[in-house]
């Protein structure tokens, strides 16, 4: 395996208790000095601890309330129904129980806040009244609790729960070989913000137990937030379940980097009320994008956020992977590393924002509805060479040494998604490029386009292959979002009225645009826009065998509501002729069009050396305006064209 040497950093001091052969063997394993500072002490060690076997139980009675003013130790606690368990005004309440963190449920389920719930708690019982870490998103303030929060100064621990970091060393500029588990809701593992540079090596993250909203970080296991802050995470295993229960979140200006680094999430069970929503309610991925879960692995939010992640394996059972939402001038990449949805529903990467890029060197896709999404986003997927990755490691600071870099094995990216390849749903102007030797397969329609405006650029001089399992390479068709989760979708039943307005063989700024290099496709392409939207496909010494057209495309089902989400995305074509949906095909540098089926475009540019013809055994037929015509090289036809394959004579 891959692996990268953890960044040197100042060695302060660790967790007590750690037997002093692990602690020599972790220090050293980041080249620690003889001289290195104290460990930092857990708060386990200054818990106040009764000297009296009575006085380390402690029940609180129906109807009693307890504020817990002090971090304070307990063999036994038992708290009954309706006994309250609070912390002083501008603290926040968390129970560990031989390290774990348990006990803690959201007080509702909007909540924002969480409390202990009665049962009886037995082990090491340590409760902690840590300073609120405040976090607002949507109007809503949301009361973090996390087991580590570093600043700028390194640890601080009036807001961290000390009592859940297990094993390894901790200091304030790395920790090293611990562990963080929660079975209680809505616990943060490591918060590093305020422009801090620290270092995970080797973290053990298990999460049972819902989190709450992703977009406050409320519930992750790690997150990096804020200008100039810059975390690298190495070697990590984050295994979490639970609703909203993220991996890893790059936020606000935070420069994050994962290496060698395992990261899995599950769905939870949400709350019986649930009802599904936006902005500080939003608990589930939204059902107009022909997805369900509630659960994304990772996340990129806020202004100027990176997030790379080299030679690791990140997968969710649903909803997403690798996501971003609501940012602005952000970068997500991966090198080298293995992008998995293993259950039925998600997407693999999420592009939102026209400011957004999305790059994959050498990265391995197996998702189950979308490779990729955009708003308005840029995505790439090419090799991992040595130039390439050389150059994102000084753009993004990765760090990565001449060693480091060496050691990247050059690759081709692999893509393969049991639905869709590339969806654009709302934004404009995204892009798709894909080039080196990646090799693209999905179940159905490779590049799916709901009106927006979009380029698709393939460069298949290297290698890059397309392979569309229902035969569909491009869709360019109306939005089917019904524009509220409680709307209903309905199907056009006749055909639009011509817009006046619009030309069909011209080239307009906000049409659909694709390029084909270097590449042999087979595959049909259709423009089923009711108003008025060109698709413009532009081919360089390529071949492609298939239908180009104008069409109508049709659900299965007339509506569509919540409980039919499955339907999103899914039609049928009927090629007919453009309306306010033209198709403009360019064909030059000795590319050739074999037409497979009656195909309607709106012009046609056929380069000197290009060449459009019939399958062999059958004979085509041009005709303009309804007048037969001769096709010829170097020659451009526009207006009603129809392109009909017979059998020959």
């Amino acid at each position: 395996m891959l692996r990268f040497n953890t960044p040197d950093a100042e060695r302060v001091r660790g967790e007590r208790g750690v037997p002093m052969r692990s602690r020599v063997r972790a220090l050293l394993a980041v080249g620690a000095i003889a001289a290195a500072p104290a460990l930092l002490a857990p708060t386990t060690a200054d818990a106040a601890t009764p000297d009296s076997t009575s006085d380390r139980t402690k029940t609180v009675a129906s109807g009693e309330t307890w504020e817990v003013t002090e971090i304070t130790r307990l063999d036994e606690l038992v708290v009954e129904d309706g006994a309250v368990l609070t912390a002083p005004e501008g603290q926040i309440l968390s129970l560990t129980v031989d390290g774990v963190e348990t006990g803690s449920v959201l007080d509702g389920t909007y909540g924002w806040t969480t409390v202990i719930a009665a049962g009886a708690y037995r082990g090491d019982i340590v409760l902690t009244p840590a300073a609120e870490h405040l976090e607002s998103f949507a109007g809503a303030t949301f009361h973090l609790r996390q087991g580590v929060n570093v600043g700028g100064d390194g640890v601080v621990e009036g807001k961290s729960v000390l009592s859940s970091v297990r094993g390894g060393s901790l200091t304030h500029a790395y920790a090293q070989d611990v562990t963080l588990t929660s079975t209680g809701e809505a616990f943060n593992g490591f918060f590093v913000a305020d422009g801090a540079s620290y270092a995970l090596a080797n973290l053990q993250v298990a999460f049972d137990g819902n989190g709450r909203l992703d977009f406050a970080s409320y519930g992750a296991a790690v997150t990096g937030a804020g200008n100039g802050t810059r975390l690298v995470v190495d070697g990590a295993d984050i295994d979490n379940r639970g609703v909203v229960r993220t991996g890893v979140i790059a936020r606000d200006g935070a420069n994050v980097i994962v290496k060698n680094s395992r990261i899995h999430t599950r769905d939870g069970v949400l709350p019986a009320d649930y009802e599904p929503g936006f902005g500080a309610n939003m608990m589930t991925v939204p059902w107009m994008l022909g997805l369900s879960g509630n659960v994304r692995a990772t996340n990129v939010l806020g202004a100027n956020t990176t997030a790379t992640y080299v030679n690791s394996v990140v997968s969710s059972e649903s909803w997403g992977v690798l996501s971003t939402d609501s940012v602005r001038n952000c970068l997500l990449a991966a090198v080298n590393s293995t992008v998995t949805i293993t259950g039925d529903s998600g997407y693999g990467t999420y592009a939102d924002g026209s400011s957004q890029q999305d790059i994959f060197f050498g990265t391995q896709f197996d998702v189950a509805t979308f490779a990729a999404i955009s708003t308005g986003g840029a995505i790439n997927f090419t090799d991992s060479t040595r130039d390439a990755v050389a150059t994102l490691n000084s753009y993004l600071e990765l760090g990565l040494t001449e060693q480091e870099l060496a050691a990247i094995e050059s690759r081709a990216s692999v893509v393969t998604s049991r639905g869709f390849g590339v969806m654009w749903h709302s934004g404009d102007g995204g892009s798709v490029s894909i080039s080196g030797g990646t090799r693209f397969t999905t179940a159905e329609t490779m590049f799916l386009d709901k009106g927006k405006k979009m380029s698709i650029s393939v460069d298949g001089s290297q290698g890059a292959h397309l392979h569309a399992g229902n035969g569909v390479l491009v869709q360019i068709m109306e939005t089917d979002d019904p524009g509220s989760l409680t709307g209903v979708y309905t199907e056009p039943t006749v055909d639009p009225d011509k817009d006046t307005g619009f030309d069909a063989t011209a080239e307009h700024t906000a049409d659909a645009r694709a390029s084909f290099t270097d590449i042999a496709l087979q595959g049909d392409f259709y423009n089923a826009m009711r108003t008025g939207k060109n698709l413009i496909l532009s081919f360089r010494r390529s071949s492609v065998e298939g239908v180009v057209s104008a069409s109508t495309s049709r659900h299965a089902v007339s509506t569509i509501a919540s409980a039919d989400w499955q339907q999103i995305n899914h039609v049928t074509n009927t090629p007919q002729p453009a309306i306010n949906n033209g198709v403009i095909v360019k064909l030059s540098a000795g590319s050739r069009w074999t037409v497979t089926g009656t195909s309607y475009v709106t012009k046609l540019v056929v380069g000197a050396d290009a060449v459009v013809q019939a399958p062999p055994g059958k004979t085509l037929t041009l005709t303009v305006g309804g007048t037969t015509t001769p096709l010829t090289a170097g020659t451009t036809y526009t207006g009603a064209l129809t392109l009909s394959v017979t059998p020959a004579e």
